[in-house]
């Protein structure tokens, strides 16, 4: 199983192994309030492992697993608030499991990671859509290097738009 770094952060494929963990965090109430209903959520987490198209991962900080980030390509699963995109751009959607974890800016710096390995590998944009009212995980990503207040409608409710500037692009 290989392992890519973002600074202390390890990001390591979901094996079927991981499920239990995942679901464990999918209970956790901060990350229910906004991904919904653990069964299905798990479900959906379960379909896609074998998905070449999504890109699982599991994030980790000395080895241990903290967090789970997915990755996708936006013109795979087209979203109408993704169709404006260059082609090759990501989508991401994350969520820190282990809740000793939370506001201590670890979200922020493994995005932030992960969007430049992200854009290194040649992806023109990545972009994040988290609801509107989930102000916490807004102010991590403004600071991971992300922008944008669009808020639009989705299949999955209210979502605000934004997207990463890496920081050779911003200046």
């Amino acid at each position: 199983m290989s392992v890519a770094m973002a600074g202390p952060y390890g990001f390591r494929p979901v094996v079927s192994g991981d499920l239990a963990l995942l679901r464990r965090w999918l209970e956790v109430p901060e990350v229910r309030r906004w991904w919904g209903d653990p069964d299905e959520q798990a479900a959906l987490l379960e379909a896609d492992l074998d998905n070449p198209h999504m890109v699982m991962e599991i994030v980790t900080l000395g080895g241990r697993p903290f967090a789970y980030v997915q990755h996708y390509d936006v013109h795979t699963w087209p979203h109408r608030h993704f169709a404006r995109l260059p082609a090759g751009s990501r989508a991401i959607d994350a969520l820190i499991g282990e809740p000793g974890m939370l506001g201590a800016g670890h979200g922020l710096a493994f995005l932030r990671g992960l969007a430049e390995r992200l854009c290194a590998d040649g992806a023109p944009a990545v972009a994040i859509d988290p609801h509107p009212d989930n102000l916490r995980a807004r102010r991590a990503y403004e600071k991971a290097g992300f922008s944008g207040d669009l808020v639009v409608d989705t299949e999955e409710g209210p979502a605000v738009v934004m997207t990463f500037a890496r920081a050779s692009d911003a200046g």
